[in-house]
């Protein structure tokens, strides 16, 4: 009788195990293995700096393919649908799909034309992850990059969605890239309406070309 309900015991205990395994699993393991916004952009960034850093990669012969390596990159770590109606406001909402497309592509064209090209005079200075701070779906991951012995803050300002950790606008020296952008656009707007600011930002992108 003993020996039974010493096997009774451990039959249930073993069942007890199981089931706060199981409920590990199912409650903690997921929380535990989701990236934190630290973890989304940090590898994208390096990878990023490693096709800059790369003899094969080097040259204008080569800059189309280096362009939509980088560019890949670029995309799988930025929101540019959050940026690009973030820096349009609240009119935004007055246009239709076929617009905002047309709009969010010519956007991320200008930002492609006006900054990886300044990435790409890039020698291997060091990028410093200093910290994140997170708030709800908002976070902000702050580094520092080390030029000629200055210290250039840089922050990324992302947002959750679904559970991913998206970048949406850049404060560089506490400058933001989207207010930047929205104060430009504004006055645009209001002279020349979304029509006009269209043509300027096809006009820009042409003379990168």
């Amino acid at each position: 009788m003993k020996d039974l309900l010493t096997k009774n015991l451990m039959t249930k205990f073993s069942s007890a195990m199981l089931l706060l395994a199981v409920c590990t699993l199912v409650f903690v393991s997921p929380a535990l293995a989701l990236p934190t916004p630290t973890d989304e952009i940090k590898p994208k960034l390096n990878a990023i700096i490693s096709i800059l850093l790369d003899p094969a990669m080097k040259g204008e012969e080569k800059k189309i393919e280096r362009r939509a390596r980088i560019m890949a990159y670029v995309n799988a770590g930025f929101d540019f649908r959050e940026m690009s109606q973030r820096v349009i406001g609240k009119e935004w909402r007055e246009l239709t799909p076929e617009k905002q497309d047309h709009f969010q592509k010519l956007f991320t064209k200008l930002l492609e034309n006006a900054y990886i090209g300044k990435f790409e005079s890039y020698s291997g200075q060091e990028i410093q992850f200093l910290g994140e701070r997170i708030k709800d779906d908002r976070a902000i991951v702050t580094t520092q990059i080390e030029n000629n012995g200055q210290f250039i803050p840089i922050d990324y300002v992302m947002i959750k969605k679904d559970v991913k950790w998206m970048v949406y606008d850049i404060n560089i020296e506490g400058v933001s890239l989207v207010r930047n952008y929205m104060e430009q656009f504004k006055a645009i707007l209001r002279r020349d309406k979304f029509d006009g600011l269209v043509k300027l930002l096809e006009d820009k992108n042409s003379t990168f070309e």
